[in-house]
């Protein structure tokens, strides 16, 4: 390979996915094929020699605009497709199979979009049938466009969508009931994942053997992942460059051995150890399914090895570029995924910190190295998380320098072993029973440093702060040449930072307001300088997630948390709360069956706090023999001028009832059950005049909410609308003397203004 050619290649591949992939797949559709027309004259004109990592940049930039030609067009959401399809992945959760379908053929209602550009899906199935991967499938879907829920400092859904190349996300229809058109043909990777399922081992080993030897990592629970990102740990599990690495190194080593025994005169010469262990390192992932991770960890042990090995091969750094660029133009979408720039910025920094030194030799050698690079890597790795998820395990170094040794050289090898013996009656056992003891002691480790030291997620003002001390400490620790008092400095720097102020301070009189993107729910947070309430903890779906057990990391606590009733949509994050934070004071409506001991919420009750007034308007005091949505709890915020009203699900005949109790129009309203039919009266709306008016809504909702009779009308009285399905979540500040100002999570494109 000549000097110079891997770094063009990989910014020529980095340079076609920027091109297109961060916008939306419609702008400038039209303008980059006549763009890059021009540019191919050109550079073939001026730079012929340059012309190929135009192509590249080309080949990368209409791959991913594929991408977005695929999604499912809006005006499909909601139809129902008839469809042809494989079945490439299925996951049990709980009463549905959740499954990753190929399809192969899709017909749409004949006076609507075609749907053939179409490609990967992922749906639910809540039927009784038996899906098997490989097998393919007729079939009636129900899908929507990839979408998620859009709430500050939270996993985004649709991002991750996006990234693993799904098109469109839904449910397959039992009516037609779907029809088996080919039984899956053997493979070996179903096999394995159905044979572990039958061994004499626990189910949490059982699901771990999986994650770790198959790279199915979805076979982890939600309480897996919550301890590994918790004590950041999660790229011990992933399959990743350590197990295919782990496991060329033991190929090589025995191939090594083999070659020294068979040739001892001339045994180093020999090549064929060499692609023994690139032979295992891509036997491991195609057998780990070829996932992104996988095919990145596979793509960069071969280059590994190639350095190694000495002939002919391309220094660090160029092995570096040109796995880049190879991972790129095998897999564009790779450029999103945070895993892939860890990985990268990983090895990278490993090249800096042990270039120019020499290679240890010895047990005592190799500890010490291992502990240098564990924590020369600490904190920019930490650094690196924090910028990418906004949270970081404070103890993740030192449970790392535990954590790395014991997984590569006791439970990975453990694992491994227990596949090839396997065969073996009893005997073969032996290994997983080793792992399942190593693991005990490994999930032990990780609950009592959790205990110790929660995941933590800084406040938005700190986050940066934060992640640029850690960068400074690693780099001052890990190049060579910086003076001691800037070692010292930036160590004292990142010691102080638990005294560093966790919040910033809000002025007395001043509430902040976030409407959290729940889907078809309400949840709304009220926050001033030492008071935070809640109203409504969002819903709980058939799945069983709770969108709330999303929004914040454990050990948040609550003053105040007011259920406006027990229905599904409004209560059903009540268990999460209680599982996962602490609250002081619970309310609801007389009459509503909650899962916690609560106060009743009734008309006439009011309290202050920092300069905030709150006030319940309904329902009556006393037993009431209202429906469950008429006893909802209404609160009535105010703040200096500004009031912000809050209804529950209430219906018209107790919004009149409500116009006795209110003084004026109200700055903000919160439209009764989502926009229904059934609340939002012509008399109400015309009483409260709202200035603003946020719908809390699911987007492409069964409802239909909010219906267009209600937007009319808050339309008439020229209120600023918002919607959840659309905005995601919605931010807004009440301070006196001050314009109230809403920031959507999820604003217009092309920066227009709503209001």
């Amino acid at each position: 390979m000549r000097h110079g050619i891997a770094m063009p290649a990989a910014l020529a591949a980095l340079g076609g996915g920027l091109l297109v992939g961060w916008g939306d797949g419609q702008s400038g559709v039209w303008l980059l094929p006549i763009a890059f027309f021009i540019a191919l004259l050109g550079v073939s004109a001026w730079r012929p020699k340059a012309l190929i990592w135009l192509l590249m940049t080309g080949g990368i930039a209409f791959s991913i605009q594929q991408e977005w030609a695929r999604r499912l067009p809006a005006g499909l959401s909601g139809q129902d497709l008839a469809v042809h399809a494989r079945v490439v992945d299925v996951q049990q959760h709980q009463d549905a199979q959740r499954l990753r379908l190929i399809i192969e053929r899709c017909a749409a209602p004949a006076d609507l979009l075609p749907c053939d550009h179409l490609r990967r899906v992922r749906v639910s199935a809540y039927d009784a049938q038996e899906y098997r991967v490989g097998e393919r499938w007729q079939m009636t879907l129900r899908l929507r466009p990839p979408a998620g829920f859009k709430n500050p400092d939270t996993f985004d859904y649709e991002q991750w969508l996006w990234r693993e190349g799904i098109h469109a996300t839904g449910y397959i229809r039992s009516e037609p009931l779907p029809q088996r058109i080919d039984q899956a043909s053997p493979r070996l990777r179903p096999w394995a994942r159905d044979f572990l399922t039958q061994l004499p081992l626990e189910p949490r080993t059982q699901r771990w053997l999986a994650a770790l030897t198959l790279g199915d990592g979805e076979q982890l629970t939600q309480d897996d992942w919550a301890l590994l990102n918790a004590t950041g740990t999660t790229h011990l599990v992933v399959i990743s460059g350590l197990h295919v690495g782990l496991v060329a190194s033991f190929v090589l080593l025995l191939g090594r051995y083999t070659a020294r025994v068979v040739s001892p005169t001339n045994w180093r010469l020999r090549t064929w150890p060499w692609w023994l262990a690139g032979a295992a390192a891509v036997g491991y992932a195609v057998l780990a399914g070829l996932a992104p991770p996988a095919m990145r960890a596979m793509i960069m042990t071969l280059l590994g090895l190639w350095v190694l090995s000495g002939r002919h091969a391309p220094g660090p750094w160029q092995a570096w570029w040109l796995a880049l660029a190879l991972v790129l133009m095998v897999d564009p979408l790779a450029l999103w995924r945070p895993g892939l720039w860890l990985s990268f910025v990983a090895v990278g920094w490993l090249i800096i910190i042990w270039q120019g030194r020499a290679k240890p030799r010895g047990v005592r050698g190799w500890c010490w190295a291992l502990l240098r690079s564990q924590l020369l890597l600490a904190p920019l790795m930490a650094a690196a998380v924090l910028f990418a998820f906004g949270r970081v395990a404070p103890a993740s170094p030192l449970v790392n320098l535990l954590a790395v040794p014991w997984v590569s050289s006791v439970m990975v090898p453990t694992a491994l072993l227990g596949w090839l013996m396997s065969p073996l009656p009893v005997i073969g056992l032996v290994p997983w029973w080793t792992f399942e003891q190593a693991l005990a002691l490994f999930h032990q480790l990780l609950v009592v440093t959790v205990e110790a030291a929660p995941l933590w997620q800084p406040p938005a003002h700190l986050a940066y702060p934060l992640a640029g001390s850690l960068v400074l400490l690693a780099l001052c620790w890990g190049l060579p040449a910086v003076p001691r008092w800037l070692r010292v400095g930036s160590a004292a720097l990142v010691l102080t930072i638990p005294w560093w102020p966790r919040e910033q301070l809000m002025p007395a009189g001043q509430l902040q307001v976030t409407i959290y993107d729940v889907g078809q729910g309400q949840l709304i947070e009220l926050r001033s300088a030492s008071f935070r309430l809640l109203y409504d903890t969002g819903p709980r779906f058939r799945s069983g997630f709770m969108p709330l057990q999303s929004l914040w990391p454990p050990g948040q606590s609550f003053d105040h948390v007011m259920v406006s009733h027990a229905d599904s949509d409004h209560a059903g994050g009540v268990d999460a709360l209680l599982a996962d934070h602490h609250v002081a004071q619970w309310s609801a409506p007389a009459g509503e069956s909650l899962s916690v001991n609560h106060q009743r919420c009734a008309q006439g009750q009011r309290w202050q706090r920092d300069g905030i007034s709150y006030h319940v308007l309904w329902p009556p005091k006393g037993e009431n023999t209202l429906s469950s949505n008429d006893r909802s709890c209404v609160l009535m915020v105010n703040a200096g001028e500004h009031s912000l009203l809050i209804t529950g699900d209430v219906g018209r005949q107790v919004e009149r009832q409500l116009l006795m109790l209110l003084d004026g129009p109200v700055s903000v309203l919160v439209a009764g059950h989502h926009g229904s039919a059934t609340s939002s009266g012509i008399q109400f709306v015309r009483e409260t005049q709202p200035q603003h008016v946020v719908f809390s809504a699911g987007r492409d909702n069964s409802f239909s909410h909010p219906v267009d009779e209600v937007v009319r009308r808050f339309r008439q009285q020229q209120s600023c609308l918002w919607s959840t399905a659309q905005d995601g979540a919605l931010i807004f500040p009440l301070v006196p003397q001050q314009p109230i100002t809403f920031q959507p999570l999820r604003p217009l494109r092309g920066g227009h203004k709503r209001c």
